[in-house]
């Protein structure tokens, strides 16, 4: 499986990495034109206000909708997820308003900027090693939503239908079984697209 990462700020030769490390081939992507090549994308943390402007600017915005109508899965990580959720706190216009959930950013506040835990997620088998940077949160979700994992009562991993998103860091560690759960859900995608010629 072939995985993109959105390199217009962030993560990006870390998130590389940790898709080579679960099996995939990892691409830094740049153009539009390039998400034809690929099985799946990674949005990495950043600054989710930059991200989304640098979206608007190089056409990001259009082309990705398309790219999850084909059924190709979306991965966003801490800035990632709020480029993914359709509501966001605080009046901010969502970006691609694809997965049906209300985010807060920098929710666990600056004064605890940095933490690293032990996260139970759903359908990995023992917890995974999450580090939270200046964090966003799930506050809530749609029906449609299934969350994976919550930290403190709040909701930090959450997977609806293609779309899976983590308010952490999992690229920062040597921990890659979530871009494991990527690649998963990028293979079963593509065994499902419709093949051309």
């Amino acid at each position: 499986m072939k995985i993109g990462v959105l390199a217009l700020q962030g993560a990006v030769a870390e998130h590389i990495r940790s898709v080579e490390l679960a099996g995939g081939v990892g691409v830094a992507v740049k153009r539009t034109e390039q998400l034809a090549e690929i099985d799946g994308l990674i949005i990495p943390g950043g600054e989710s206000t930059t991200i989304g402007k640098l979206m608007r600017k190089y056409s990001f915005i259009e082309a990705l909708r398309e790219f999850h109508e084909q059924g190709k899965p979306l991965f966003g990580t801490c800035a990632g997820l709020i480029v993914l959720a359709n509501r966001l706190e605080g009046g901010e216009e969502a970006h691609l308003g694809l997965m049906n959930m209300t985010v807060a950013r920098n929710a666990f506040g600056r004064q605890r900027e940095s933490f690293e835990t032990d996260l139970p997620v759903k359908g990995i088998e023992t917890p995974l090693r999450a580090v939270f940077i200046r964090a966003p949160l799930i506050k809530e979700v749609g029906a449609e939503v299934e969350v994976l994992s919550t930290y403190d009562g709040e909701i930090v991993t959450a997977r609806q239908g293609n779309l899976l998103a983590s308010s952490y860091h999992p690229e920062l560690t040597d921990d890659y079984r979530l871009h494991g759960l990527f690649l998963d859900m990028a293979r079963k995608a593509a065994e499902a697209a419709p093949k051309a010629k």
